[in-house]
């Protein structure tokens, strides 16, 4: 089989593409796509509590961490301790965090509008049905277990 036959080198392609562009357009706006990402998973009125950031992202903590460090560098972020619970900390969007924020909504938005503009809508339902099926065999993280029992 070749590569690009394998499921997991197209997703992977497909990803690596997009997120070359949409890092292509942050640039412009001076972030990252891994800042987009972020501001995207603030809530813009409660704030998010760190250690929920992570998981939304698939994501280490430690990698957010320095994700989070950087952010606030720019101004894009402020952290707040919780009032009850010292240990508790919210990350909460600057003013300068919230434009930033709008502007990656903004580019969410014109990606998804012009791929459903260019591709029929029962091939995204079909997609997007795919890949959630392929995410539900792979945490059930027992793929390769699958194939052994299967061969017997």
């Amino acid at each position: 089989m070749k590569r690009e036959e394998t499921i997991d080198f197209n997703i992977k392609a497909s990803w690596h593409a997009i997120y070359r562009m949409y890092n292509q357009e942050a640039i412009k706006y001076e972030f990252t796509i891994t800042m987009a990402f972020v501001l995207l998973n603030i809530d813009r009125e409660n704030g998010t509590p760190a250690m929920k950031i992570a998981p939304l992202m698939g994501m280490e903590a430690r990698s957010l961490t320095r994700v989070l460090k950087s952010m606030e560098k720019k101004g894009l972020i402020c952290r707040k301790k919780h009032e009850n619970d010292g240990r508790s900390v919210r990350i909460f969007l600057t003013t300068l965090g919230n434009e930033k924020q709008l502007i990656a909504k903004e580019k969410v938005k014109i990606f998804n509008a012009v791929i459903r503009d260019s591709i029929p809508e029962e091939k995204i339902t079909n997609m997007i049905e795919t890949l959630t099926e392929i995410n539900k065999l792979i945490e059930q993280n027992n793929i390769f277990e699958y194939v052994i029992a299967n061969q017997r």
